[in-house]
Order: structure tokens, then sequence, then C-alpha cells
């Protein structure tokens, strides 16, 4: 039996059973183990999208232990996780994180989820030069840094619109005018720098760039302008709370532009069971379907990752699943690639990525990131259904949406 550590305090022994339960594992348990530490959001306000790496990374290391480890230097490893509850604190999170490599003694690292909380905590992965590969933040300011030893599975946040005005330029009646909405974190800033001049490059006109308080409840006033400019697409960056408070209330006052898109939510299987009927019609985008193209060497492919996860955990995957179980198989490859545990040849063999996984194509560019392309995504039917490649359309887009006195 090991100490839990949470918040940096040993746990009594009865309380073990408890953070075990929330997700922590133990670590350095023999000398046969490579221990993967992460501080992950299982309670707090994004604890909702928090789990889905949890339950990504505790499914891949299940996988890739059942399908016989990992054999480094002509010994055979098996994958550990070691798992803090960060209460969606970005603080605490840093805490945890310190804790995971200074006093746990952790070989490698996976992140957390948000782009604020990867941004704070892969400056500790820097710090002790232990390689973090993480698939829950996005923010061009995490990869802007220089750092050498933060690896990211999510596509530049600053392009996660592209696909999406790509679409706009190509339906009938073009928009008119768009209005632009974000919240004040690093992800949804980022997205908006990003959006603004493919905005103008594609000839459309910004009516409504506002920012909103993270965690915002009331979106009354920016419904109230998006109706009275008579904007016709409107693009919201946020968090999935955000998100389905501001459908709601559009809804409470019947504001109905042309089209709705959101950079989160529509993929997700409680966003669409939270609003019911109310989610038809929004659109989204997703870097990942779970498709039998993409090959793996454990799951076999995306298809049967996906089938795995809903026999396992009662619920469906989305591109943050897949995103992190991408993240277990790229320290998983690179260790296999370096031939040791050092980590400072496992992050060169990062750096070198390039293979097929259940997620896409992962190689690294030279700042961290990879770029996969954005898939345009609607709610039809109740379900979120592919329509636009960034190229050309896969299925008719409902469009115009209809008033929601219309519904």
């Amino acid at each position: 039996m090991h100490t839990l550590w949470r918040d940096g305090l040993p746990c009594a022994a009865l309380a073990l059973a408890l953070a075990l339960s929330l997700g922590a594992s133990t670590s350095q348990a023999a000398g046969n183990e490579i221990v993967l530490g992460a501080s992950v959001q299982l309670t707090g306000p994004v604890a909702n999208t928090g789990r889905y790496y949890k339950d990504a990374y505790e499914l891949a290391v299940d996988q890739i232990n059942r399908k016989g480890g990992i054999k480094v230097g002509g010994k055979q490893y098996t994958l550990a996780l070691k798992i803090y509850d960060n209460q969606s604190d970005v603080n605490l999170s840093v805490r945890q994180y310190t804790q995971l490599v200074s006093k746990d003694k952790v070989d490698f690292l996976l992140g957390p989820f948000a782009s604020n909380f990867a941004l704070a905590d892969s400056a500790v992965s820097e710090k002790y030069r232990i390689p973090m590969v993480q698939g829950g933040g996005a923010s061009d300011q995490i990869f802007s840094r220089g750092f050498k030893y933060v690896f990211g599975t999510l596509a530049p946040a600053s392009n996660y619109f592209g696909s999406t005005i790509a679409m706009l330029k190509q339906l009938k009646p073009m928009p008119a005018q768009v209005a632009l909405l974000y919240a004040d974190d690093a992800f949804d800033v980022s997205v908006a720098k990003g959006t603004r001049p493919l905005l103008e490059q594609a000839g459309l006109k910004i009516a409504l760039d506002e920012r909103y308080s993270s965690n915002a409840s009331d979106f009354n006033t920016l419904l109230s302008q998006i109706k009275a400019k008579q904007v016709d697409a409107v693009l919201v960056a946020g968090h999935e709370t955000e998100i389905l408070n501001f459908l709601r209330q559009a809804k409470s006052l019947d504001v109905s532009p042309k089209l709705y898109s959101f950079t989160v939510g529509v993929p997700s299987e409680d966003f669409r069971k939270a609003l019911g009927a109310d989610a038809e019609y929004a659109f989204g985008m997703t870097a990942w379907l779970p498709s039998e193209d993409l090959k793996d060497d454990w799951f076999g492919d995306a298809a049967q990752f996906a089938k795995a996860w809903g026999a396992r955990y009662r619920y469906e995957p989305d591109y943050h699943a897949a995103s992190g179980a991408a993240d277990v198989e790229a320290i998983v490859k690179a260790i296999e690639k370096a031939g040791t545990l050092d980590p400072k040849a496992v992050r060169d063999a990062l750096a070198a990525s390039d293979f097929q996984s259940l997620y896409g194509h992962i190689a690294f560019a030279g700042n961290g990131q990879i770029d996969l392309d954005q898939t345009v995504i609607q709610v039809q039917g109740g379900k979120p259904v592919a329509v636009f490649d960034g190229r050309t359309f896969l299925r008719d887009a409902k469009y115009p949406m209809p008033d929601w006195s219309q519904r």
C-alpha cells in the first residue's frame, strides 16, 4: 500500500480508497513499472470534460498492458498511473504536478484538461525536464514559449474555426454579418485572435466582437446585441456549461440567427442530452471521428476504441477522449524508440514522432504541437454528423436554422 498525496499532504490509509475511486492510483510499486502522472479535473466546474482524460488514460494504459506492455532495453515493463483530482483549480494543479515529479517521482507526465491549466502545468515539466504529452490544451500560448518538454495533440486554437469559416463562404445565402464571442481564458482568447483575420480574409463582416467572463451564466446582454445588429452567424468559443447557458437563453429571448457554431459541446453526448431538441441545428467542430480508417497498434482502429470505451464507461467518446488515448500512445512509442527511460532521450524521441494512432497522424511540429484538420459537425436528428471537411460538403447542412418559435 502506498500513501496517496493530495494537495501536498499525506492522507490517512482510510482515505486512500476514496481517493482511488476519484481516479488516483499508486505509483512506483515495482521496478518493472513505468509510471505516468497527471492532475485532472475530476470535480469542479469543468469536471464533465476533465473525466474524458482520466478515462482515456486508464483505458489506454490497460489496453497497452493487456497487449504485453512495453519492452525497453530487453526488459519488459507495464504502465501504471498516478492521477490526482485538481478540483478545477489551476493553482492546485500546479502543486500536484510539482508533487508528481519531485516527491512521487513519476517517470513521465500526461496533461490536464483546458489550456489555462496546460499553460501553467507545463512550466513544471519544463522546470524538471520531464516530458509532458497533453491533449487538453490547444492555446497557441502554450507552444510559443520555446519550451522543449511539452507536446500537444490538439490542433492550434487559432485555427479552430478555420473549417467553419471556409464553410460559411459556401453557404447560400452567405452570412452577411458575424458575431464572435469568446471567454477570457487562454484557449478562447487564442481562438478569437486567430479567427478575426480568417473572417476578414473570407470577406465576412464582424458585427460583434466581445469577450465574456469564464463560467459566465448571463448572456442576455450579448444576445440582445446579436438580435439588434441582425447578426447572421454567431461563433462562440467557450466551455460546455457556458454554451449550455447561452443556448437556453437564446431560446428564451428568441434570438434566432441563421447559424450558431461552438468550439465545444456539439461532440458531447451529455451536451446533447442536456439540451434535448434544443441542440438541433447547432454547429461545432471535431478533429476526430471514430473511423475504422484510423489504425493503431493496440485497439486496432478508432471504431474499436469507441466500442471499448462505450462498453467500459457507458457514454460516447469524443475528440477529448481520443486525444487523451493518443497522449499515452505517443509516450509509449517514444520510450520504445528511445530504448531507455532517460527523460531527455524520450523527449527527443517525442519530438521525432511520426506514427498513426487511433486519433490520427502524430507528428509534432518544432513547437511541440500537432495540426489536424477540423471537420465541421452539426446536430441533425439528435446526433452529431460530419457536414464539411474544410473543402467540401460531406452532406447537406441544415441552414438557415429555423426560428426558435417555429421549431
